[in-house]
């Protein structure tokens, strides 16, 4: 099918969403203590959860909200990203837990910590008296210097904080949900008190200076606006929504237009989400069509086995793939979070079962592995490297992003599984569950050890027959006419919506039973880019390899700051084994204990044993693989080569490596203490920059005096102009770099031998205010030696 034909069929497929969304009531999901789940490894994640939520200090978590409003407070913030300029922002996503894991479990002690946080909460935004309640450090002047129209905006960065607007975006969504989902009166009103204050503190910005304050990360401050929209049935909250709307990002997508390589993902998936809540609220065709084009473009084409996306939290290209393959931060957490999210949003507006497929793929492979399943540590990164490994959080060390959507992640498993629409009863997920769908007098019970059997069995308890319509979602991974249904006892004729789901439809009573049978088979997933590494999935379940226990430095977290990236020893991608394509027509065979398969040694090239796979998320506290290259005999050696002389340049560059920052990156920059006059940031195909045309530093380490040379990796530029490079104060190059030739960057070494200091200051600073050379990459090594 020709590009050009796709682009028609896409945008007459969105033409048919939106009049399917502005023609029918929108579907509902059920309210999550309508719906409690049963036996199965969602149960057991939930109970994992809520250990760890119990295990954390309540009072530390509310500590950045007290002090910064100047309430007395004896318990201390905790530590790592709690008190190095994201104070507070685990306590809004803590609130948001509380409401989830006590409406789903009903639990006593769960809700009595909801309203002792709502309570200290209270006191802490009266004391402020004008509706704000944050934990940002030194927050309230911040938000007096915006006020009074005072905006230095970077992408993780205003007014010289680390993303604020993102911070207390946490804190919105927490009071939303504590009113919404567990239903603490008391928060919608903070919720409106403090939407007010925000509303109040903007209220003479020209549009101009909204969009310039989005270019900070913001979480989705317009879908919560939107959201207090509907609760209080005010339009001022939507005008609101909209204003705070990063044009910049919507309006390519609007038009189709694929904007998004080199940008930090989970920055923009969350205003996407925003789009579409204002889309639903409106009925505004190109929100709608923004946030389905963004949508279709991530899963489809920037998204791997598992559900998740993106390297080192940005979006690499669409047409190459091998970032992911080499670099120890893979896919994000909190991505695949937020991408599930707007999967509910566009279900709602327009149901369609790939939404509830990629929901399905993302909850099984990516969300239920990034849970510990003993001691509940929660994973940032999933490096897809072959032979690397995950690392996992401690409820009192560690406080990273990923840690705060962790803690929501287990605690609403119940979201999806069922929702209604007029008299549609649908069932996504296949789930042991009871649903009460008390509206209708509707008792639903759910069992099945799916995906360890293919079937799951629906049988209703209620009073009386009921008469609606049972829709039953046909999985993409089962082949057409394989599904079967059979309602007590007897098969059914299979009538398949335009939605994908089974429509049965009958005066449901009590005994009815429905069982479907779901039958899977294993399949061979490429990368998007064309690239021949390929994973194995069973269903919807994703297979993976253990491969070893050697060196899990940092498994479990400390409180560094960057201790969340895996950063032991990693292997050589160009040893891992190669699977024969034309060997691979049989698929790993099923064994029959339990949930185990076997690829056989003659599906590779030179192995001489066959290899154990499982499902991912079963696999923990070990080094793993779930791509392998799939190659003819022929392709072997030459691939080989290909992996060997760009892989081995990057780990010995590594091992000779003793602190390194990577310029306009968010986290590296936070942990190396960045700091500018004024500066700017960018990307050239995938590789990101900083340049200025005053100055800004880093702080690096330089362990035991050892480092020799300092490399600075430039960016070319065609004329560049002088500029200065100093460290601890002192210039040590006054440099001028320009590129005549192709060059994709320029590395120049630095000899710092002669200095004794174990931290180096390493600054850019301009030369007669002209800019410098874009800044790429930069590392204290232990000497040259021969890297290239």
């Amino acid at each position: 099918m020709t590009s050009s034909i796709k682009l028609v069929m896409f945008s007459l497929s969105l033409c048919v969403s939106t009049l399917a969304f502005a023609q029918k009531e929108r579907l509902h999901y059920f309210p999550l203590d309508k719906v409690k789940l049963l036996d199965s490894p969602f149960k057991k994640a939930q109970e994992v959860n809520k250990k760890y939520i119990l295990e954390m200090d309540v009072d530390r978590l509310l500590a950045p909200y007290m002090k910064d409003a100047g309430v007395t407070w004896e318990a201390e913030n905790y530590g790592n990203w709690e008190n190095t300029g994201l104070d507070g922002h685990i306590g809004g996503h803590y609130l948001s837990a509380l409401a989830m894991l006590y409406a789903s479990s009903g639990d006593v002690e769960i809700k009595e910590r909801l309203d002792y946080m709502i309570a200290q909460l209270k006191l802490a935004q009266d004391k402020n008296g004008n509706g704000y309640l944050g934990g940002v450090p030194d927050g309230q002047k911040i938000w007096e210097e915006i006020r009074a129209g005072k905006i230095k905006a970077g992408g993780f960065s205003l007014n010289d904080r680390w993303v604020p607007l993102y911070n207390i975006h946490k804190i919105y969504a927490g009071l939303r949900d504590a009113y919404l989902i567990a239903g603490v009166d008391e928060a919608k009103d903070m919720l409106v008190d403090l939407t007010d204050w925000f509303a109040e503190l903007t209220k003479d910005f020209s549009d101009e200076q909204f969009q310039e304050i989005l270019i900070s990360e913001h979480g989705g401050l317009n879908e919560v606006f939107a959201d207090l929209a509907e609760i209080t049935n005010d339009q001022r909250y939507l005008v609101l929504a909209r204003k705070m709307s990063h044009r910049e990002i919507m309006d390519p997508l609007a038009q189709g237009k694929d904007q998004l390589t080199g940008k930090h993902a989970n920055t923009q998936i969350p205003k996407v989400i925003g789009f579409q809540r204002i889309a639903q609220l409106d009925e505004s065709a190109e929100w709608n069509n923004a946030a389905e084009y963004f949508w279709e473009n991530v899963t489809n084409q920037r998204s791997i086995s598992i559900g998740g996306n993106s390297v080192r939290e940005h979006f690499h290209g669409t047409d190459d793939f091998s970032p992911m393959l080499s670099s120890d931060q893979g896919p994000e957490t909190c991505n695949t979070y937020n991408m599930m999210r707007l999967s509910e949003k566009l279900f709602e507006s327009a149901p369609d079962r790939k939404y509830i497929d990629f929901y399905e793929r993302a909850m099984y492979n990516h969300i239920l592995s990034s849970q510990h399943p003993e001691h509940g540590g929660f994973v940032y990164f999933t490096p897809m490297r072959p032979n690397h490994y995950r690392v996992y959080s401690q409820p009192h060390e560690n406080f990273w992003c990923c840690v705060g959507s962790g803690l929501e992640n287990h605690t609403k498993y119940g979201q999806v599984i069922y929702a209604n629409q007029e008299n549609d009863l649908f069932v996504n997920l296949f789930i042991p569950s009871e649903l009460n769908w008390s509206d209708k007098g509707v008792r639903l019970i759910q069992q099945t050890n799916f995906p360890y059997e293919e079937s799951t069995t629906l049988t209703f308890d209620h009073k009386g027959k009921k008469d609606f319509n049972l829709k039953i979602r046909y999985p993409s991974w089962v082949e057409r006419g394989s599904l079967k249904v059979k309602i007590n006892g007897k098969e059914q004729p299979i009538t398949l919506a335009s939605d994908g789901y089974v429509l049965l439809n009958r005066k449901w009573k009590k005994g009815d039973q429905v069982q479907v049978l779901l039958p899977m088979k294993t399949k061979v997933e490429y990368l998007a880019d064309g690239s021949p590494w390929g994973s194995f999935v069973h269903g919807p379940i994703v297979l993976a390899a253990e491969t070893g226990t050697d060196e899990l430095k940092g498994l479990i977290a400390d409180d560094s700051r960057m201790g969340h990236v895996a950063s032991g020893r990693m292997h050589p991608i160009y040893q891992t084994d190669i699977l024969n394509k034309v060997e691979l027509n049989e698929m790993p065979q099923k064994q029959a204990d339990g949930f185990r398969f076997l690829l056989a040694e003659n599906s590779f090239h030179n192995r001489k044993e066959a290899l154990n796979l499982m499902p991912f998320y079963e696999l923990h506290d070990s080094r793993y693989q779930v791509y392998w290259p799939i190659l003819d005999v022929e392709e072997v050696e030459s691939f080989r080569e290909s992996l060997k002389s760009k892989d081995e340049l990057m780990l010995r560059l590594e091992r000779m490596t003793l602190d390194k920052v990577a310029a306009g990156e968010q986290q590296p920059e936070s942990e190396h203490d960045f700091r500018d006059v004024s500066s700017k940031t960018g990307q050239i195909d995938g590789r990101f920059w900083r340049s200025t045309s005053t100055s800004f530093q880093y702080t690096l380490k330089n362990p035991a005096n050892e480092g020799a040379t300092l490399r600075v990796t430039y960016l070319p530029v065609q004329s560049g102009k002088p500029f200065h490079v100093l460290v601890n104060g002192e210039v040590i190059a006054k440099e001028q770099i320009s590129s005549k030739d192709e060059a994709l960057i320029i590395d120049k070494d630095y000899d710092i031998s002669g200095l004794d200091q174990d931290t180096l200051e390493v600054k850019f600073e301009s030369v007669d205010g002209e800019e410098t050379a874009p800044v790429h990459f930069i590392r204290v090594l232990k000497s040259v030696g021969k890297i290239k």
